[in-house]
């Protein structure tokens, strides 16, 4: 059987005809020529008509020129440039107005009043004008630094190299959005150049039928992206924790629906796991991004700071966590809803074994204008919401303490003073009476806080009545006066009243300091009890109202110099940093206060450098032993500015500070971000990041 199988087989193969090339008939040669002519017909049909069009245009355009209304816009032109040229103050308020009278246009009235009311209470027409000139050097930092098509293609070959590539869940509740911005977020994590992703979405019972017709519709066109929905509104916890029910990733992600993603932010994301694999939760910098596609109000954040994470959620977005810890966490927590995220960030930064920031512009989060965007309601809800998140925070961590709304998403964490412990207030002082007398009595008037003592070091006073007003200090039961007889050298100055000293806390005041605000020493006192802080500094005024320091920023200037020195107080500055309490590399000595241990552990100050840069070493010897530098604005002081002694800083002092602390400064300040100006102390978009 077989082989009569085989034989037919032979004979089939034999008998078939050899194959030939098909070759077209005349007929249909003729076919595809007339199709082919047709085609360059409707091609050149297709040619006049736009000709036509753009004839026309011409037209119109010449008509137009020809106009008198033209004719008026370009002498008004003329006229504009004359008394406000590009680049003054009189063109950015100009173009501050045109676009002021376009968000009443898009926005309404009553929204545009909202925003313009809250915007100019609290910074100003000048900060205004400052944020438009900031605005513009961001501008210019994008144009500088935005990947070219070409860098993108050479990232998408690294991503080849990379040994772990770990897959990334990025989370998205949905409702109710323009499907405009849901599809350009969707197509924002489509566009990344590290492609092994998947993004989870929840509808919340979205009303609009488009929102899930679009999320359909993706699903459909890419395997990587995958929705879950619900058939009632259940809000944003339960929508989140859907989402992340459905991710597999190593890590996830959140994402708002509709905010973009940088093309490059999960390459980054995923290069620094590589180069630091035990990276539970990274973070990026943010800017906003106008409903025109311009980008804003850029946020260059600082390395991890926990002070300033528990005034303000500055980690946000675009955050990514790993997924075992977000789990072993429990997710989102439905008592938080409105602050979920912030109150996920707070659980996962004490559990997380390192915390990565990534200091490039990798979110933009949208601002969309309309009835609802400023919705005071909304507001209120999200920050009671996150001032619960923050009170379970400082239960968890054992702190005793308060938390008050200072400004909408703004917070004020004031720890309790456990016991009674005795602060030592060294005040080193020559002649200048006037000044230790309204500084001592501004102490006893305000201070509500009373187990201290004041140490007076009188480094050879020859005034008459500072001798007196001595004499009379010595007198007094707290109150002593110790005798420094040796040139001014304010390092070895403290360090010999430290020893003297009966505190465990030590505060270093200079005399020409005057108390503001009654609960300063509880208010400095409840976080250098933290085991972790080594110093604490407080907010410093001139004595017309302009800030004098807000911490101390290493580098700027080529050395170091105070942030947002000369900023009125009155207004807010970058990111509402003068108002919230915050970590910083170091605070002015002028008012600095510090435990005794930790003092002695790093062996107190340098007597290297008697006169300047002794309160910054310090510090940076504080960070290098792995404490915190904390700066509140809740404990307020005015100071004269070294009224005694003026501002003296010899170059020797200066060139033996960067002898010690080169390495660090070349590294960069971990609470200023590098694409900020080290030229300036007012947090303004730099060139340092320039590639």
């Amino acid at each position: 059987m077989a082989g009569e199988l085989e034989e037919k087989k032979t004979s089939a193969t034999e008998s078939a005809p050899a194959p030939v090339a098909d070759v077209p008939t005349q007929h249909q040669a003729e076919s595809y020529s007339q199709n082919l002519r047709e085609e360059i017909k409707l091609l050149n049909a297709e040619i006049a008509a736009r000709d036509e069009e753009i004839r026309k245009l011409i037209f119109r355009l010449a008509t137009l020129e020809d106009s008198l209304a033209y004719r008026m816009a370009k002498c008004f032109g003329r006229f504009l440039e004359k008394i406000a040229p590009p680049g003054s103050n009189r063109h950015r308020l100009y173009l501050l107005t045109q676009k002021s009278v376009k968000l009443l246009i898009d926005s309404g009235f009553k929204s545009t009043w909202h925003r313009v009311y809250r915007y100019m209470t609290m910074r100003g027409l000048k900060g205004m004008i400052e944020q438009g000139e900031n605005d513009q050097r961001f501008q210019k930092w994008l144009a500088l630094n935005e990947p070219t098509a070409r860098e993108l293609a050479l990232l998408a070959e690294e991503v080849e190299q990379l040994g772990h590539k770990p897959l990334i869940s990025i989370i998205m509740p949905v409702y109710n959005v323009d499907e405009v911005w849901l599809k350009a977020a969707i197509s924002s994590v489509k566009k990344q150049v590290y492609s092994k992703w998947e993004l989870c979405m929840a509808d919340d019972a979205s009303t609009r039928p488009a929102v899930r017709q679009t999320m359909e519709e993706e699903t459909r066109l890419d395997g990587r992206i995958r929705f879950t929905s619900f058939f009632e509104n259940r809000r944003i916890v339960e929508a989140s924790t859907a989402a992340l029910s459905l991710a597999e990733g190593e890590y996830v992600g959140l994402l708002d629906h509709d905010d973009e993603l940088d093309p490059r932010a999960l390459l980054e994301v995923v290069r620094h796991i590589n180069v630091d694999p035990a990276a539970d939760l990274l973070y990026s910098d943010e800017c906003v991004l106008e409903m025109s596609g311009k980008r804003t109000e850029p946020f260059f954040k600082p390395d991890f700071s926990p002070d300033l994470l528990l005034s303000m959620n500055y980690i946000g977005h675009f955050c990514v966590v790993r997924r075992s810890l977000v789990e072993n966490l429990g997710g989102f927590r439905e008592w938080y809803e409105g602050s979920q995220d912030y109150d996920l960030i707070l659980r996962a930064s004490e559990r997380a074994q390192h915390i990565v920031h990534i200091p490039e512009m990798l979110y933009h989060r949208r601002r969309t204008l309309g009835p609802t965007s400023d919705d005071s309601f909304s507001e209120s809800y999200t920050c009671e919401a996150a001032v619960n998140a923050l009170e379970d925070t400082l239960v968890r961590r054992g702190w005793p303490g308060k938390v008050r709304t200072v400004a909408p998403g703004r917070y004020h964490v004031l720890n309790d003073v456990r016991g009674e412990p005795m602060v030592s207030i060294i005040i080193p002082t020559r002649d200048k009476s006037l000044l230790l007398r309204r500084c001592i009595e501004s102490i006893r008037r305000k201070s509500t806080y009373t187990k201290y003592e004041i140490l007076i070091v009188d480094n050879q006073s020859r005034d008459p009545a500072s001798l007196t007003y001595l004499n009379d200090l010595a007198g007094e039961r707290t109150c002593r006066v110790l005798k420094y007889d040796a040139p001014f050298n304010w390092s070895g100055i403290n360090n010999f009243a430290a020893r003297e000293a009966t505190g465990d806390f030590l505060l270093f005041l200079n005399n020409d300091m005057e108390v503001l605000t009654p609960g300063w020493l509880e208010e400095m006192l409840g976080h250098a009890q933290r085991h972790e802080v080594g110093a604490v500094g407080a907010k410093l005024l001139l004595s017309d109202d302009t800030i004098q320091h807000a911490g101390v920023i290493v580098g700027q200037g080529g050395v170091a110099g105070h942030a947002f020195y000369g900023c009125p107080s009155h207004r807010a500055a970058y990111m509402d940093y003068t108002e919230v309490t915050r970590n910083v590399s170091a605070v002015t000595g002028a008012c600095l206060l510090t435990r005794r241990a930790v003092f002695d552990e790093v062996q107190g100050f340098a007597e290297s450098l008697p006169i300047g840069y002794n309160d910054v070493d310090y510090c940076l010897k504080l960070l290098a032993a792995g404490f915190f530098i904390v700066c509140t604005p809740h404990a307020v002081l005015y100071h004269y500015e070294s009224a005694s002694r003026g501002r003296l800083q010899p170059e020797e002092n200066a060139q033996e500070f960067l002898r010690r602390w080169h390495g660090f400064i070349q590294k960069g300040d971990p609470f200023y971000n590098k694409n900020l100006d080290l030229n300036s102390g007012q947090y303004k978009v730099g060139r340092s990041g320039i590639r």
